[in-house]
């Protein structure tokens, strides 16, 4: 299976805290680096350690950090397109604490309505067997293209709250759908919504509670989360999509494509990095046979 991710790359500042500031006065961080952050580009790099074919596109500036994005990329088994933002490279600074939190404070936006090819876009739609779609503003004329050629749409909407407009057009084309509960009190009525208007697979993650997820038949399906050691929490959603869609090409049921997401995002959540350094499919087979018995 190939699979095209469109947007959500950053340069980002990450602040590690024991605790967040309540406070007007300084404070000392407890660590600091700068890295390649956000939603695509976490999903892109799970994606392609564990085998699949993947390309990204997304949107850099002229500058050092989109320099330093696209060296990244360059050691990474996927094939990596951008285009020019006038607006620079999107940066964030992440502010982390001791329970793995984020306060996320964009600096640096994209440009919501680049003028780009889109009919290349189109393109790398039509010939791909999931479009994975991240909910930023200049992939969403890639979502009418995804329907003209019947691709399967991919789209984590994150802590979604359920009324948020700039999701609506994400949330309608995708067919497998991906959030956390951290935007709703209670995603169960939402989940079931989607079903009834044609989503395939409806998938909830909930932290330390695990994930579920609502199948086309009305299957409500729980897996556990597992246990690992806290490192950095950053990326473990898209570390989850990505073991879940990698378990999807091989043919797995949902049940066991969950537990794939379960030990990718685990594995993500002892890393500093939006991908663990040795993450590969052999890899992830081991932690299956581990923590549930035999790989089917």
């Amino acid at each position: 299976m190939d699979a095209f991710v469109a947007g959500g790359c950053s340069y980002n500042a990450m602040v590690y805290l024991d605790e967040f500031p309540r406070e007007t006065e300084t404070h000392r961080a407890r660590d600091f680096r700068e890295t390649v952050g956000s939603t695509g580009a976490g999903k892109t790099m799970n994606l392609g350690r564990l085998g699949l074919d993947v390309t990204f596109h997304a949107m850099l500036g002229d500058d050092r950090y989109g320099r330093i994005v696209r060296e990244t990329f360059a050691d990474e088994p996927a094939t990596f397109l951008h285009d020019v933002d006038p607006n620079g490279t999107e940066r964030h600074v992440n502010l982390m604490n001791a329970e793995g939190e984020r306060i996320s404070i964009f600096v640096v936006e994209s440009t919501p309505a680049p003028d780009i090819d889109y009919e290349r876009l189109e393109r790398l739609v039509k010939t791909c067997d999931a479009f994975v779609v991240n909910p930023v503003d200049y992939t969403r004329p890639l979502l009418a293209a995804a329907e003209r050629h019947d691709t399967p749409v991919w789209c984590d909407v994150h802590a979604y709250d359920g009324v948020d407009p700039h999701h609506d057009a994400f949330v309608d084309a995708a067919d497998y759908l991906f959030l956390s509960e951290e935007g709703m009190d209670d995603p169960t009525e939402f989940m079931r919504e989607r079903v009834d208007a044609g989503t395939e697979l409806v998938v909830c993650t909930r932290g330390a509670d695990g994930s579920t997820a609502l199948t086309a038949d009305g299957e409500r399906i729980e897996v556990p989360a597992e246990s690992f050691e806290m490192v950095d929490t950053n990326g473990a959603g898209d570390a989850y999509v990505s073991g879940f869609l990698y378990g999807h090409a091989q043919g797995e049921d949902t049940e066991t494509c969950m537990r794939l997401g379960t030990l990718a995002g685990g594995l993500a959540v002892e890393s500093p990095e939006l991908a663990h350094a040795g993450l590969s499919a052999e890899r992830l087979a081991l932690e299956y046979e581990d923590r549930y018995g035999s790989y089917p």
